[in-house]
């Protein structure tokens, strides 16, 4: 009866714990009139999206990554070549793009963390325009190497912006 009720325990303080921290839905959007083939770490993998497709990415409490769009690629079942963005051949990335790329980067809240934070990025380069917002925040545009709303060196400290915990979010190629 003892081990009854640790295990009782134990799931209620499992579910307790978990139910304070969700996902953020990550809806990315291909405005562009070519296809852009998204990638994300570590959350996401990579996909083709065609002009006016999209794709819904749910990423759990507590994640850092980031999301972007490769161009010119072609693959060959998994493996293949991008000519910006490239993820080692890889259709599903496991890590970073190379150079350029044009970044959505963020964290979402965990458990006790009322906020998420999110920003653009062209320190690793700019390949194409992009937009990215929350449902709870302000709305960030990028549409030119040099663009405002995005993080232009590594200390660039004032481009991150916030919005309440767990948000959903839509990255837009081509806005």
């Amino acid at each position: 009866m003892a081990s009854t009720t640790r295990v009782s325990s134990v799931l209620f303080l499992l579910a307790a714990f978990t139910a304070g921290a969700s996902a953020a839905t990550f809806t990315i959007k291909n405005n562009c009139g070519y296809t852009v083939w998204p990638a994300g770490i570590p959350v996401g993998g990579g996909t083709q999206l065609d002009p006016g497709q999209t794709w819904t990415v749910n990423v759990p409490a507590g994640t850092s990554g980031r999301f972007w769009g490769r161009t010119g690629c072609s693959f060959n079942g998994g493996s293949g070549h991008c000519d910006s963005g490239d993820c080692a051949g890889a259709l599903s990335c496991t890590l970073s793009g190379q150079p350029p790329a044009t970044l959505a980067e963020y964290t979402i809240g965990g458990t006790g963390n009322p906020q998420d934070y999110y920003d653009i990025s062209v320190v690793d380069g700019y390949n194409q325009p992009m937009a990215f917002s929350c449902s709870t925040g302000v709305g960030l545009v990028c549409t030119y190497p040099s663009c405002p709303d995005a993080y232009q060196y590594p200390t660039d400290d004032t481009k991150t912006h916030s919005c309440s915990a767990n948000s959903n979010y839509q990255v837009t190629f081509c806005p």
